[in-house]
């Protein structure tokens, strides 16, 4: 179980730890001989976060220089990815299975008088695998399949082409600019972006190539992160690494696509529990749940917000019934107050802007409502390996439910699930509160307790019953059937991680990059033009981080950081950006330039009367030799509640307009038309 009574120091006497009386066993000894001082753990989490990023870093640089051939067409990076799921695993669960049958040979019959220390080496080796093991994961299950192509899951497909965008930006200028719009603040939290953009700059390569290995890093630092958080929580090594494994395996199959989201859910077991810490004084916790909330509400709010109000709920639940102290209540305004600090270093810059009376409109983020958003999720009814771990967890919920940890879970639950539920209400009166991305977070809590589970069942089975009921061979031998079964059962469920991920791998593949190539070799998409483009644009003296270009081939602005006059869709734009706003204008230009605007002069005139920076730069679809026809630029429309939620329109530019003042050139099956005064 998660022993409460350590909260407010590192010393406690046996019979405080001891929920079966002061007659069994010294639990505190026996449950808890891992865990860590403040300073060590401090010491533990950067030492983590250092050989982690290190340690994907150089595999990922080692993997870029083999030759392996594509995911989809071939099994070989298949194989090689289960073949090294397989090693991570049996290594860490062997030397999982020494540390804990030492339990047994080093307190015999818990005279703890005749304790003897384990060789060095393997407790230097055990630790080190524990704290790289869900790095190693992170790296077998992506960076393997992932070799042969420079791009990241989804490619730059869709969602991914925003997050490329928003890279790209962010490594091409230290600043929290927006994405798109010139002279604007980011409204996307840009924590985990513009540390890519550092990685970037550091490597030498362009933003949206530092994507995969920012993607594949920062989660694998995450990841190893969490061992030393859940030893100190836990105060087991084992019980630790087989919580952060889980957790791991689950947001490889879940969440990967979205690494900075990723990030933020994997400490959120751990931010419930440290909320009831909390709530009882203990400042540690406190910090560190300042610097988890702040730092997450700069990667990713939506999850912040669900754990924030979960914190705020277990805060006032102690206050209210368990400790009827006013004091729960001032140590959560503490928590607010300082992970707010923290969090207004991404999001002071719009807020000010807000603030300060700056129009918004188009602000359509959660008008997005899949078929997963309409159902309660309930993983521990899956027929699978997590189904049933699930089930384990919400069995040590209900048996457990009288320790305050436990009840912090429940309250977390809740929380997501009433977030759940409002969001599916509130689609009556036109939005949403995206709750089905809380399908995540709901199977990290239930995984997380399913591990929890199977500890304490060790511990009442073994260390309860040994050696007054069952015989020390015997306790040996339940401890390495358990630590067998949890082996088993995580590779069965970790080696198809590759395969669950197949269609995004295969996407990384079949688009084609910023360099105009497509990693399985076909030929490349009309992408395969941008660098001809980019290309003329510099000849001409532009600037990119200082030229607008209005253009619905959002790929383009993924590449390259220009500065788009409009986004492509309202879903990622920001609010101050006026996006339905913008649209209108554009099409007003169109229609008009075949009119009233065909003249050039009145054109020119009409654009320069936009309230916002006019473009220097179109970028259309159409023949510069077929001026009748006109050139293509598709609008982009929020169709909510459809599903699909947004439509794209074509409006037609009259060529005639541009016939002074411009000048334009035929690449591919592009025109691009650049002011040349």
């Amino acid at each position: 179980m998660i022993n409460t009574s350590e909260h407010e120091g590192d010393v406690v006497a046996h019979q405080d730890l001891n929920p079966y009386g002061p007659s069994r066993t010294p639990e505190g000894e026996v449950y808890r001989p891992d865990r860590l001082s403040k300073t060590a753990t401090l010491g533990a989490i950067v030492a983590a976060a250092v050989l982690a990023f290190a340690f994907a870093l150089v595999l990922w640089l080692a993997l870029k220089q083999t030759n392996l051939p594509a995911f989809g067409p071939s099994n070989v990076t298949r194989a090689l990815s289960s073949a090294t799921i397989a090693a991570v695993l049996v290594v860490t669960g062997g030397l999982t299975w020494l540390w804990v049958r030492d339990e047994h040979q080093n307190n015999p019959r818990w005279q703890l008088e005749n304790v003897k220390p384990r060789p060095k080496w393997r407790t230097v080796l055990t630790y080190l695998v524990s704290y790289l093991s869900p790095a190693a994961l992170v790296v077998a299950v992506l960076a393997i399949p992932l070799s042969a192509t420079r791009l990241y899951l989804d490619g730059i497909s869709v969602d991914q082409g925003f997050r490329t965008q928003f890279l790209t930006r962010m490594a091409d200028e230290v600043s929290l600019s927006d994405m798109n719009y010139i002279d604007m603040p980011t409204y996307y939290p840009a924590g985990w972006f513009w540390l890519g953009g550092r990685l970037a700059n550091m490597l030498g390569i362009p933003g949206w190539e530092a994507f995969q290995p920012w993607a594949i890093i920062s989660m694998a630092v995450a990841a190893s992160v969490l061992v030393p958080v859940w030893q100190r929580i836990i105060g087991s090594l084992p019980v630790a690494t087989g919580i952060a494994l889980v957790t791991t395996s689950v947001i490889l199959a879940m969440n990967a696509e979205e690494p900075y989201a990723a990030i933020v859910a994997m400490g959120i077991p751990a931010m419930l529990v440290l909320a009831s810490r909390i709530a009882t004084g203990d400042k540690f916790a406190l910090a560190g749940g300042i610097i988890y909330l702040g730092v997450s509400a700069t990667f990713y709010t939506l999850f912040t917000g669900a754990i924030a109000l979960s914190a705020v709920a277990v805060c006032l639940l102690t206050a209210a019934v368990l400790k009827r102290s006013i004091k729960p209540v001032l140590w959560l305004a503490v928590l607010g107050v300082g992970s707010i600090l923290i969090a207004l270093v991404s999001w002071g810059p719009f807020l000010l802007a807000s603030l300060n009376g700056a129009e918004r409109s188009g602000d359509s983020a959660t008008h997005y409502l899949p078929l997963e958003g309409t159902q309660f999720p309930v993983p521990f009814l899956a027929p699978s390996v997590l189904g049933l771990l699930c089930l384990f967890g919400l069995a040590y919920l209900v048996v457990r439910f009288h320790d305050s940890d436990v009840r912090a879970l429940w309250v977390g639950l809740a929380v997501f699930y009433a977030w759940m539920g409002m969001s599916m209400a509130v689609t009556l009166i036109g939005n949403t509160l995206l709750g089905f991305r809380l399908d995540t977070v709901l199977v990290l809590i239930f995984a997380t307790a399913g591990v929890l589970g199977i500890a304490d069942y060790r511990l009442v089975s073994v260390y309860q019953l040994y050696p007054t009921q069952i015989k020390e061979r015997t306790a040996a031998n339940l401890t390495t059937i358990i630590v067998i079964a949890m082996l088993l059962g995580g590779l069965h469920y970790a080696q198809d991680l590759p395969q669950k991920n197949a269609h995004p791998i295969d996407l990384a593949y079949t688009d084609t990059d910023g360099y105009g190539e497509r990693a399985d070799l076909y030929p490349a998409g009309s992408a395969r033009y941008y660098n001809e483009i980019n290309t003329h644009l510099l000849d001409q003296g532009f600037e990119p981080s200082e030229t607008v270009v209005l253009t619905d081939e959002l790929d383009f602005l993924s590449f390259y950081p220009y500065r788009g006059f409009q986004a492509f869709t309202s879903h990622y734009a920001n609010p101050l950006g006026e996006f339905g706003n913008r649209n209108a204008f554009i099409e007003e230009l169109a229609v008009s330039s075949w009119d009233e605007l065909a003249d050039p002069q009145s054109f020119n005139d009409a654009l320069n009367e936009s309230p916002w920076t006019p473009p220097e730069v179109f970028i259309f679809r159409g023949s510069v030799d077929d001026p009748d026809a006109g050139w293509k630029y598709d609008i982009a429309e929020d169709l909510y509640p459809n599903n699909p939620n947004v439509r794209f329109r074509g409006v037609f530019f009259n060529p005639s307009s541009f016939d002074q003042a411009w000048e334009a050139k035929q690449v591919g099956p592009f025109v691009v038309v650049t002011h040349n005064e």
